[in-house]
Formats: C-alpha cells, sequence, structure tokens
C-alpha cells in the first residue's frame, strides 16, 4: 500500500488528540466559504500565484465589485492573503494549508467525474500515473 507524502505524516502526526470544538467550527467554516463555486474558483486561481482582483475577474467570469466581496470573505476567514501596491491589491493563496485543501478536493472532483483509478496523481500539466512518476 502507498505511504502518504511526507507534509502529509507531519501534518497527522503532529495532531496529538481529537480536534477540539473551537477547532472542528473553525473547518465547517472554512468548508462554507469554499463551497462557494466562485470562491472555489478564486482560491484556485490564487494556486497558481497572486492576482489582482481586475485579473481575477476576468479569469473566474463575474465583476470586480463580486470578487472584492468573496475575497473580503475570504481573507477575514484568513484563507488568502492580500499585499498592496499603490491604490492595488494583489491576493494570494495565504498558506500551504489552503493550497492542498483547495488542490485535494478539485482532484476528487477530477476522479469522480472522469472517474480516474486509485494511484493516480495529478501536476500542473494535466494527469500522472504514480507508477510513471
Amino acid at each position: 500500500m502507498p505511504q502518504p507524502p511526507d507534509w502529509y505524516r507531519t501534518c497527522v502526526d503532529t495532531q496529538i488528540s481529537d480536534p477540539n470544538d473551537e477547532q472542528v467550527t473553525w473547518a465547517v467554516e472554512t468548508f462554507k466559504l469554499l463551497a462557494d463555486p466562485t470562491r472555489l474558483r478564486i482560491v484556485w486561481a490564487l494556486l497558481h500565484g497572486e492576482h489582482s482582483v481586475n485579473n481575477l475577474a476576468e479569469h473566474v467570469g463575474v465583476r470586480p465589485a463580486a470578487v472584492s466581496q468573496h475575497l473580503s470573505k475570504l481573507h477575514l476567514a484568513r484563507l488568502v492573503k492580500r499585499r498592496r501596491e499603490g491604490t492595488f491589491f494583489f491576493y494570494s493563496a495565504e498558506n500551504a494549508h489552503v493550497r492542498r485543501l483547495a488542490a485535494e478536493a478539485l482532484f476528487s472532483a477530477d476522479h469522480m467525474v472522469f472517474d480516474l483509478p486509485d494511484g493516480h496523481r495529478h501536476h500542473a500539466g494535466g494527469h500522472v500515473s504514480e507508477r510513471n512518476a
């Protein structure tokens, strides 16, 4: 049976006991925020680098004002971070946990939609078999 990657073992191994109520609540709120299709598309775009509001609006196909509202919620929940340059804000994913969460949710969906086999993994340019990696 394949072993989980090192980053996964490190995170799981540091979780000493069952999550407390505050941790569960935080996780549920995170899932609720990512359950919105536009927000998930925004986070996915941010996995590939920093973007401005207008760039994200064009990328996800919604008005900049709507993107700003979504980014505000994601920023308050500490799922994205922002950097100011003059009068513009640039956004990126907050940390590796957010990147993994969004990527794994979408990769899982990929497996469901395309009925991909176990032992299959993804990379930036498409699909790759674990055996060929």
